[in-house]
């Protein structure tokens, strides 16, 4: 596994977070929220998802910056009251979020990482995404938004730091995913609340299967 190490800022913001997490935040329309990070955003995705998972055999999972979201808990799935881990037929689902420190990284089928990539600070996100990638053995998940948050930090500046369009992620992420040949890559990029695409998945091994040079995925 890839040792994570947080650069000064990253360490200071993940401070940041553990005060949000804890005492809240600011919006900008001047509402407080107490409860921070409570939502689990990959619930608005799990129809499209649990074809995903079973395409790829996932049985289990690593949620990488899980907020405040509880794979155990009934109500995952509002019609059949499921858990999510009932929901997706996972036998387990681990959690890891620094700003509330859990940390249950440990190898697994799938990593899941939801509304947390434009939370991380842009020096760090190359040895975040090798980190995440190191404890997937067969598919990595990442929703990215790719707009300003309604959430403000401590410090007043906006919480979604690394704002950055859907074609410099999916670029940053076929770097790091050339250095992971075997992991399958399903990026779902939003453009605003509720508004998002998918890029087609991919996988290095499937670039070097392709019969021409140029790749379009």
């Amino acid at each position: 596994m890839s040792e994570l190490t947080f650069s000064k800022r990253g360490q200071d913001l993940i401070k940041m977070y553990e005060t949000m997490a804890t005492k809240g935040y600011e919006r900008n329309d001047q509402q407080h929220v107490a409860i921070a990070f409570s939502d689990f955003e990959l619930r608005a995705y799990r129809e499209q998802l649990i074809t995903t998972f079973i395409n790829h055999s996932i049985s289990t999972i690593l949620d990488y910056g899980c907020g405040g979201s509880d794979w155990e808990a009934s109500g995952f799935d509002e019609a059949s009251n499921q858990s999510a881990v009932c929901y997706f037929k996972l036998q387990n689902a681990y959690r890891y979020e620094p700003a509330r420190s859990l940390d249950e990284r440990q190898a697994v089928d799938c990593v899941v990482s939801f509304d947390v990539l434009e939370h991380i600070f842009i020096s760090d996100i190359p040895a975040v995404l090798r980190d995440m990638f190191s404890y997937a053995s067969k598919l990595i998940i990442l929703n990215i938004a790719c707009y300003p948050a309604a959430a403000k930090l401590p410090n007043g500046e906006n919480a979604h730091i690394t704002v950055r369009p859907p074609a410099w992620w999916k670029g940053m992420i076929d770097n790091i995913s050339a250095e992971f040949p075997t992991i399958t890559v399903c990026l779902i990029c939003s453009t605003g609340w509720r508004k998002s695409s998918a890029f087609p998945e991919w996988s290095g091994n499937e670039w070097q299967k392709s019969n021409t040079f140029v790749v379009d995925n």
